[in-house]
């Protein structure tokens, strides 16, 4: 790369941590056995994005439910998740090297997730990451959610970097849509998605198993 990046902005969910196929199975278990909304495995995986209020609002529609009972439901699909992930939480292959080479190279970092605190804190607190990161914006710090750019635009105020500076990694269409949106480059980690899922967007300029991949080290050389 001719112009090296000035900061990387990075999701959580599927892209530091291989966990969403246990997201799914959380959601699957509240919208199907507890809320009855007879949803396929595809169909949930399809609305896994944003808030969670965004996705109860786009599964049952406005109003269905009153905001203590998202509020609810939403913490007992987190405690469901984490309660499954806890013995197999790791990072994804490569990522704590990556983090280390960045951090020496001078390139600042910051977390842009739709998960709440409660789950980001999860994996920070028991992996031992948050000093690594200047900024965390989390679902509680956004008024719209991915694909709105306002998650990623506020992570790049927050550490003073121009969006054309950053580069995201993210793991999901929508997330590379709200790159895209705040102008922005992508990395995407084909954990759960594979890279035709992205055809739409010219703003993706590499496709990773994981952190070991050698187009990676493009980013420091």
């Amino acid at each position: 790369m001719n112009n090296f990046p000035k900061a990387f902005l990075f999701d959580l969910n599927g892209t530091m941590v291989d966990d969403m196929e246990y997201h799914v199975k959380a959601w699957y278990g509240i919208l199907n056995d507890d809320l009855k909304a007879n949803l396929s495995w595809e169909d949930v995986r399809s609305q896994m994005y944003g808030k969670n209020t965004e996705l109860f609002t786009r599964v049952f529609g406005e109003g269905h439910f009153s905001n203590e009972e998202m509020e609810h439901w939403s913490m007992e699909k987190e405690n469901r998740y984490q309660k499954n992930f806890l013995p197999h939480l790791k990072l994804i292959d490569g990522l704590e090297d990556f983090l280390k080479e960045t951090r020496a190279k001078g390139i600042r970092m910051a977390i842009g997730s739709a998960a709440i605190p409660f789950n980001i804190d999860f994996v920070l607190d028991n992996l031992h990451l948050r000093h690594y990161f200047d900024v965390i914006v989390s679902a509680d710090d956004v008024a719209v959610s991915k694909p709105d750019a306002e998650t990623y635009l506020k992570a790049s105020k927050l550490i003073n970097e121009d969006p054309e500076n950053c580069i995201v990694f993210e793991d999901a269409p929508k997330g590379v849509e709200a790159a895209m949106n705040a102008g922005m480059k992508a990395v995407v980690l084909t954990t759960m998605h594979n890279p035709s899922e992205f055809s739409s967007y010219n703003n993706v300029i590499a496709f990773v198993k994981d952190y070991t991949d050698e187009q990676l080290k493009e980013f420091f050389y």
